[in-house]
């Protein structure tokens, strides 16, 4: 069980404030920055003093933390006019419903864009990883490693069991279709500087509708709430209590310029040893097979099939005695998996190709071969996906070997 892994672009350490100066853009913003957080410590009982930056992703979002009388808390700064914090505080509650260790929002300025969080600590699942080292050196860590993915495993099933219709948005044919025309519009096209003729339009749009059939269909067409990148980058390591432990009074103002309606308080904030769930935003109502594809065929490392065969069988056992609608057959599930995995393979390559050319953010191109070889490997078992590996050969300038399993 040996991981292949890239630095994650993400940094999710403490920062001194001396060595992390967060630097504003717009002036406009910084002032109104500092009017909200000069309110909302007041509030909060937060010390401005100690705000230092915690993390920057792929959006438009970027996240503080700050010293608290009881702890820390985060702060997400989200440009309304670049990000909509709406499905974030929506799925957040249904996060909490479900009883999973997500952020609670405590406080949230939604003109503007600021929200103040608890804090599930600064070291992901990812970074637990990483610390290892070699698997074959210090063979007790491989069960650390595995004993994670087992805590993933079921912080996904019950997620899934909270699932309901009709709550998020549904994972459909025109998402699948949005997501899958960013592997030609930006990979292909953009990056790889291949022009899309007639010819390659109608074997790829023959390609996504296999891929969309699959997706859709297989398992009966079983629906659960899909996070969309459920994995150890996004998962926060059990760590001391780091939570927001101090609201504001019952009745208390609310001076930073959000409506008292936008403030919603933690019913019970705690330590929880399980993992925390981060970047939810996107979350929505679709297969079953989508979550537990991203988290064994991940952005940002890779394991080898013998682990990722394992957890998968371990999570289709236990969602299987939970109720949730995986199926009787392992081998059928197992399949709905790959198809899954290879339509969120190409989603992906079609991102991090525009995420480098659009938005300057070069760093994720690296791990393009990642899910190159990711996408190859479902294609080569297949026998009517043969023709995708020639493809994908021909984009990348490699030779077709051929050896089908089904």
């Amino acid at each position: 069980m040996t991981p292949s892994s890239s630095s994650a672009p993400k940094p999710t350490g403490d920062v001194t404030p001396a060595a992390s100066a967060i630097v504003w853009s717009d002036p406009a913003r910084a002032a109104a920055f500092a009017k909200w957080l000069s309110a909302t410590s007041a509030a909060c009982q937060l010390d401005p003093g100690t705000l230092r930056l915690a993390s920057a992703d792929a959006s438009f979002r970027r996240y503080f933390r700050i010293d608290q009388s009881a702890g820390s808390c985060i702060i997400m700064d989200a440009p309304p006019s670049q990000e909509d914090c709406a499905p974030f505080v929506k799925v957040a509650e249904l996060m909490a419903q479900a009883g999973l260790n997500a952020p609670r929002v405590l406080a949230w300025d939604q003109a503007q864009g600021f929200m103040l969080l608890t804090d599930l600590g600064s070291q992901t699942m990812m970074e637990v990883i990483k610390q290892q080292g070699s698997l074959d050196i210090v063979p007790q860590n491989g069960q650390l490693i595995h004993q994670l993915y087992m805590n993933a495993v079921d912080a996904l099933i019950q997620w899934q069991l909270s699932s309901r219709p009709d709550v998020l948005p549904a994972y459909d044919d025109a998402l699948l279709s949005r997501e899958l025309a960013l592997f030609p519009d930006w990979y292909i096209a953009q990056h790889r500087g291949i022009a899309i003729d007639n010819a390659l339009q109608e074997k790829l749009a023959g390609f996504f509708a296999q891929i969309k059939a699959s997706n859709l269909n297989s398992l009966g067409g079983a629906r659960v709430f899909v996070h969309r990148d459920f994995m150890p980058r996004n998962l926060m390591a059990p760590t001391l209590p780091t939570a927001c432990g101090s609201l504001p009074p019952q009745g208390a103002n609310f001076p930073w310029g959000g409506p008292a309606e936008n403030f919603i308080p933690a019913k019970s904030i705690e330590h929880h040893p399980t993992l925390g769930v981060l970047d939810f935003q996107d979350a929505v109502y679709g297969p079953i097979t989508y979550d537990i594809a991203s988290l064994m065929r991940d952005a940002f490392l890779s394991w080898d099939e013998e682990f990722v065969i394992d957890i998968t069988i371990r999570y289709w056992q236990k969602a299987r005695k939970a109720g949730l609608p995986v199926g009787d057959d392992f081998g059928e599930f197992y399949r709905a998996v790959e198809w899954m995995g290879l339509q969120r393979h190409l989603k992906i390559l079609g991102i991090f190709a525009r995420l480098t050319l659009r938005d300057g953010k070069p760093q994720y191109l690296a791990d393009t071969p990642r899910f190159i070889k990711y996408a190859r490997s479902t294609a080569s078992r297949y026998r009517q996906l043969g023709p995708l590996m020639v493809l994908l050969d021909e984009i990348e300038g490699n030779e077709t070997r051929i050896g089908y399993t089904f």
